[in-house]
């Protein structure tokens, strides 16, 4: 599926498909793509995290911590093909700095990351790959 943001200066998913997401982003002003089929975190403020092989149940709290050192206001995490919850203790840092996470399957993580880095929050996407 071709996703088109409505604001294009920051990274968004450009596209999504089973097994692979794929990133726009800019360098040097010209505008660049990559598809990724592995885990990764990216920002509305240039953030970026490769977590290649972790899956679901491969998290862990260290993960989360990473997520809150960014500091943002929102972390959309798009759980795969499946809708499926981090466990409540894995969440412990994001809660304790006050930072919100909503946890939705991959392909409405994709939209709703777009819909808001577009507003110019500064959100976070984390895409775990199945």
């Amino acid at each position: 599926m071709k996703l088109q943001p409505d604001k294009a200066d920051t990274q968004v998913i450009t596209g999504y498909g089973p097994g692979w997401v794929s990133v726009g982003f800019f360098v040097d002003g010209q505008p660049q793509q990559e598809k990724l089929t592995h885990s990764f975190m990216i920002g509305s403020h240039g953030e970026r995290l490769d977590w290649p092989g972790i899956s679901f149940d491969q998290l862990t709290a260290e993960h989360f911590e990473q997520l809150a050192e960014f500091k943002p206001e929102l972390v959309v995490f798009g759980s795969g093909s499946k809708l499926r919850f981090p466990s409540p203790a894995h969440q412990r840092a994001l809660m304790q700095a006050r930072i919100g996470l909503e946890t939705m399957d991959t392909l409405a993580a994709c939209r709703t990351y777009n819909i808001l880095a577009g507003e110019g929050r500064h959100v976070l996407g984390v895409f775990l790959a199945d």
